[in-house]
């Protein structure tokens, strides 16, 4: 089932356009990551969808129902951003708990006391019940990203929007961020679009890839279509040779007799 469709989005920012045209549908529960440069047009998909921006043409159905012209809290979703957003005054409980009785969403929802428990319980789902006291910048990067994902799930969105959450984390981090998004995508079954650079990380992650660049799609299709059918040459060259690239790097430092040498030293 189709959970959202957009529609022939077109938009420009004074002479320069950004997204020509473009048409995509999300399936509902499936994890779908827009692949692709920086200036390609994925962060302007995002910010229209969840309405902080107007597309100049085009419309956008989320259950049957246009929402092209809707506010943000009526759309029910959320969004993580790439610089976590959270308030460094605040301890980490009261970053979620705020959110419950300030979002336009869930204001007068939650008194003081119900919104302290729900986060009490987002945070637990997260993993960081035992760092629910500290302010943000006693966490590292990941957990700090973890807190922002605590905060979004507390809404309780069934779309949630993802710019680039890992890009400015190490990669042990994202290794272990990935899991722990995928798991709760699959918890919740919750319908996550996910931006995204990095090629190995949209293969690991998605159920479909929206591969674009200078404001159109290219193929959107799954990893293994993606891999085996590229649909043109832009596709092979950005995608497939970055990810074989990668590959090839990480086999190469596997065998290095540095690289070799601390692993027999570890056995």
């Amino acid at each position: 089932m189709e959970k959202i469709i957009v529609e022939h989005i077109s938009k420009a920012f004074g002479q320069t356009g950004v997204l020509h045209d473009v048409s995509f549908s999300v399936i509902e529960g499936e994890f779908l990551s827009i692949l692709g440069p920086s200036g390609c047009g994925k962060t302007t998909i995002l910010r229209i969808l969840i309405g902080l921006e107007t597309a100049d043409s085009g419309r956008i159905v989320k259950d049957g129902a246009d929402i092209t012209a809707a506010p943000s809290a009526q759309r029910r979703m959320g969004i993580v951003f790439q610089n976590y957003a959270l308030f460094e005054n605040m301890s980490v409980l009261k970053n979620v708990a705020y959110a419950l009785t300030n979002s336009a969403v869930t204001k007068g929802k939650y008194n003081k006391i119900s919104a302290v428990q729900k986060a009490k319980e987002m945070l637990e789902l997260v993993g960081l019940s035992e760092h629910a006291d500290k302010k943000p910048r006693q966490l590292s990067g990941g957990q700090q990203q973890r807190v922002a994902i605590a905060r979004t799930l507390a809404l309780n969105p069934d779309v949630i929007l993802f710019d680039e959450p890992m890009s400015a984390l190490d990669v042990d981090t994202r290794l272990g961020l990935r899991s722990e998004l995928k798991e709760l995508q699959r918890k919740f079954g919750t319908t996550m679009i996910y931006i995204t650079h990095d090629q190995e990380e949209a293969f690991a992650m998605s159920d479909r890839i929206m591969v674009m660049d200078a404001g159109v799609i290219h193929q959107l299709d799954t990893p293994k279509n993606i891999i085996d059918n590229p649909a043109d040459n832009y596709v092979k060259r950005f995608v497939i040779k970055n990810i074989n690239t990668k590959i090839n790097s990480l086999i190469q430092f596997a065998h290095t007799p540095e690289t070799c040498g601390a692993v027999e030293e570890e056995k």
